[in-house]
């Protein structure tokens, strides 16, 4: 996820946040409403690019921010706010999964590639046998980093991998280091303490690191990434909202706002219009497949 995804972020608690905001989720999607997106990383400067864009338009948007990736779901569930955009598919799936939602995603925005950075090598080959690596903790992005340290070949997976892999797929017996796994806004925090880390987009500028020191990562234009797509989501019933819809049309066409998504990206950001029909398939699947695993 971009942004997702992920040092700690200091934040107002919701209430707070929320407080003042014009126009509920009731009756959010006119253009006289004000319209609220959930995101984490709001200091991004292209989200003040996008705000004048949807301006532009005759839509009032007001960014709130969120410290870390378990908070916009709920928030979005709850009608505390009328969109959110930090989360790919299988960060969505796994959440509809867990809490038995039906959020939905109304338009693509980019893939940004997990990288594995470090602070005491310059390469992987640098990394020691028993050395520790450091990943986000959260199921989707668990799996998506150890397939980046496999395929950095750090770690051995049973069975090759997937999507649903869980530290207990890892072969301690073949892989070369050891893994640990903490809440991603921990995870740029923890590079004094580990060999390694990866390191969610949304957190990687904050720790002081550039994305082209990555040591690894994974590859955004395989096919397969699909899942990895970030997207917007709205509340089910609030899919086919045509405010909503032209939000993402403005995020999608928006030079400057894609621009901003590729400079904050350091340039690693692959921009994506993946239609909708594709992002629903794609989510349904991987909602099938995530149910049979729990």
């Amino acid at each position: 996820m971009k942004k997702t995804l992920l040092a700690a972020l200091a934040v107002l608690p919701l209430t707070a946040l929320l407080a003042g905001c014009a126009g509920g989720a009731g009756n959010a999607g006119s253009a006289d409403d004000v319209v609220t997106i959930g995101v984490v990383g709001a200091s991004d400067p292209y989200w003040a690019d996008y705000k004048q864009a949807a301006a532009d338009e005759g839509i009032e948007v007001d960014i709130v921010d969120f410290a870390d990736y378990p908070q916009p779901n709920p928030a979005l569930t709850e009608g505390e706010i009328d969109l959110n955009q930090f989360q790919h598919i299988v960060y969505l799936a796994d959440y509809n999964v867990s809490t038995k939602q039906d959020l939905a995603p109304i338009g693509a925005t980019a893939i940004f590639p997990l990288g594995l950075y470090s602070t005491r090598v310059k390469n992987v080959d640098g990394i020691k046998k028993g050395d520790t690596v450091a990943v986000p903790n959260d199921p989707s992005n668990l799996s998506r980093a150890l397939l980046v340290l496999q395929s950095a070949k750090l770690i051995v997976l049973t069975g090759g991998g997937s999507i649903f892999s869980t530290l207990d797929d890892i072969d301690t017996k073949k892989s070369k280091v050891s893994v640990k796994a903490l809440d991603a806004s921990l995870t740029a925090t923890s590079l004094p303490d580990v060999a390694a880390a990866v390191i969610n987009n949304d957190f990687v500028e904050k720790a002081g690191l550039k994305f082209s020191d990555a040591i690894a990562k994974d590859d955004p234009t395989d096919p397969n990434a699909l899942p990895y797509v970030n997207v917007f989501a709205a509340r089910a019933e609030d899919k086919d909202n045509k405010t909503y819809k032209k939000l993402v049309e403005i995020f999608q066409e928006s030079k400057k706002v894609q621009a901003g998504v590729l400079a904050v990206s350091g340039g690693s950001a692959e921009m994506v219009t993946t239609p909708v029909s594709e992002l629903e398939k794609s989510l349904s699947t991987v909602e099938n497949d995530t149910a049979a695993q729990k």
